[in-house]
């Protein structure tokens, strides 16, 4: 992290510049033995490719609030960072009914339809497929995304102190998020080259702060376990040691 660091957009950045070919995110899903490994070079163009579409083809600006409606995963931090980038408030869970636009999941998209903004659906599956057909009322993000920009620049500066995300019901300004994700990495240990396993859900600021903006903001990679509860307790201690993992939060 950089002093000068005070969104997780100017994390993202800085971690870019450090070591763009080391791990950032490593996700499992126990439940269908899925596996993806994404390099910070990796991370940040699919960061880059969303935010393009956000601000390009959504027309979403600063100020604009996205009710985020995904489980932990790793489309889902590519979705919080892109969110910074532009300057929109991610909401976990919230409210579609109130939201200037919505990104759902297989399991939420009837929710979802209750934004009367942009709708992007994603279906979460393997190496980022898209839907056999876009979900009715949606656009399918595995459709739109590759064909937007590998670099990205906002139309206008994203302001630090701005509202940058909404968990728990508390709303976090960017500089806010950077300086917990900050206390948080000491907390757990974490410095530059560790690598934290996360089983914890997005739903709850422990749940992000582990699983992306601790990491990040250490100079560490995240091991992103969604339904790691499905995994025998042998399969898992193969699997700290497989990853070299350092801390965990289970």
């Amino acid at each position: 992290m950089n002093a000068s660091d005070r969104t997780p957009a100017d994390l993202l950045r800085s971690a870019l510049a450090a070591d763009p070919a080391r791990p950032l995110v490593t996700y499992y899903d126990d439940s269908t033995g899925e596996r993806v490994e994404l390099s910070v070079a990796t991370f940040a163009n699919w960061v880059a490719k969303t935010a393009n579409l956000l601000q390009g083809e959504l027309s979403a600006e600063p100020g604009d609030r996205l009710a985020l409606l995904l489980p932990a995963h790793w489309q889902t931090a590519v979705w919080l960072l892109a969110c910074s980038s532009v300057g929109v408030t991610a909401e976990l869970g919230g409210d579609p009914a109130d939201a200037d636009l919505v990104v759902a999941a297989p399991d939420t998209l009837e929710a979802g339809l209750a934004c009367s903004g942009e709708r992007i659906a994603l279906s979460l599956a393997p190496l980022g497929r898209r839907f056999p057909a876009p979900p009715a009322g949606y656009a399918d993000y595995a459709v739109e995304v590759p064909g937007q920009g590998d670099r990205f620049a906002p139309f206008a500066p994203v302001d630090a102190d701005a509202p940058a995300l909404v968990v728990d019901g508390k709303e976090r300004s960017g500089a806010q998020l950077v300086e917990q994700a900050r206390l948080d990495a000491v907390r757990l240990g974490l410095g530059a080259g560790s690598r934290l396993l996360s089983g914890l859900p997005y739903e709850g600021w422990e749940g992000l702060s582990a699983g992306l903006y601790a990491p990040l903001v250490a100079g560490g990679s995240v091991v992103l376990c969604r339904h790691v509860g499905e995994l025998a307790p042998e399969a898992l201690e193969k699997r700290i040691e497989s990853e070299r993992v350092t801390a965990t939060a289970l």
